[in-house]
């Protein structure tokens, strides 16, 4: 690459991940492959049971099917790799696997974080405005939708991208992480990241408390109208549709604005390797969790796709 040559003598870097301790290296492993299992199994499930069962054709699943793809792909761009490192000597990635890394992991993340935005629209709509709802909430305005959360990613994370490996590296290459994300990257540059900083927070703050402002305010119309709500049934039954979203919503958002906002002189890199994993790997084994345990629609359609149900139907 002609831009690597120019900015960088770097030609590979080297991920420490958690620790040089590989009896510890080999529970981690155990652990991290249980729960990339785990999130493919139950995220691909909830995607097959929206597929199979036309009860669950509504907006509201379409999203929570794109959300579980998505989480699906993140654990994806980043776990393999690292269980592969917990068990082999050599923890190397190439200049251009850590650009593709860090570009395709930005671009899920960025697009899943605005997808909650949508999603929390979605269920107001639901709550406030019931009897326009399949007016509104057209399949067409739901895939219109979904593709301006895809734009956005796909532009945001191509700045973050260029702006984090157009700085000089020339050593060490140790990046003191389990993947390339561009806190850690940033700090083996060669050069002053004060733009980069200044750069991260304002696509943190467009990226991360824009959405969480539309969620927000969709939450206060959602709540008010929950109270108007006679029967305490019914308050309870509408809180409820939207409990699990709240849930996944702090969850994802809460450590990325940290990790992301944070000037890059503050940061600990054993904070942000917890933090990581936190957005990255735990939040996307919990999502179909949480959306299923609390959901009457998804248990229903699980025992009916599996058979179980037969004696209920």
């Amino acid at each position: 690459m002609l831009g690597q040559q120019n900015h960088s003598s770097v030609s590979e870097f080297i991920l420490l991940g958690f620790s040089s301790n590989f009896q510890l290296n080999i529970i981690l492993f155990n652990v991290f492959f249980f729960l990339y299992l785990s999130t493919l199994v139950g995220n691909g499930l909830i995607v097959t049971l929206i597929h199979l069962d036309s009860r669950l054709h509504t907006p509201m699943y379409f999203f929570l099917s794109v959300l579980s793809m998505l989480d699906m792909s993140y654990v994806t761009t980043t776990v393999p790799q690292m269980l592969v490192h917990l068990l082999c000597q050599k923890k190397t990635i190439s200049y251009s696997g850590c650009v593709a890394q860090m570009y395709i992991f930005l671009v899920l993340g960025i697009t899943e974080g605005w997808l909650f935005s949508v999603m929390a629209y979605d269920r107001y709509v639901a709550i406030c405005h019931p009897l326009r709802y399949k007016v509104i909430m057209r399949p067409w305005l739901c895939g219109a939708m979904v593709v301006f959360c895809g734009l956005w990613g796909v532009s945001c994370s191509l700045i973050y991208t260029v702006f984090t490996m157009r700085l000089p590296y020339c050593g060490p290459n140790e990046i003191n992480h389990f993947f390339c994300e561009v806190p850690a990257v940033l700090k083996l540059a060669c050069a002053d990241t004060s733009l980069n900083d200044r750069i991260d927070f304002i696509l943190g703050f467009i990226l991360l408390l824009v959405p969480l402002s539309f969620i927000l305010a969709s939450y206060v119309c959602i709540f008010a109208t929950i109270l108007r709500i006679r029967s305490a049934q019914g308050r309870l039954k509408a809180f409820s549709t939207c409990a699990s979203h709240i849930t996944v919503v702090t969850m994802f958002c809460g450590p990325a604005m940290f990790m992301y906002m944070n000037p890059g002189a503050n940061a600990s890199p054993e904070r942000d390797k917890k933090l990581a994993l936190f957005y990255n790997v735990i939040s996307a084994f919990l999502n179909p969790i949480i959306y299923s345990l609390r959901n009457k629609d998804v248990k229903r359609a699980f025992l009916k796709v599996t058979g179980w149900g037969g004696a209920t139907e």
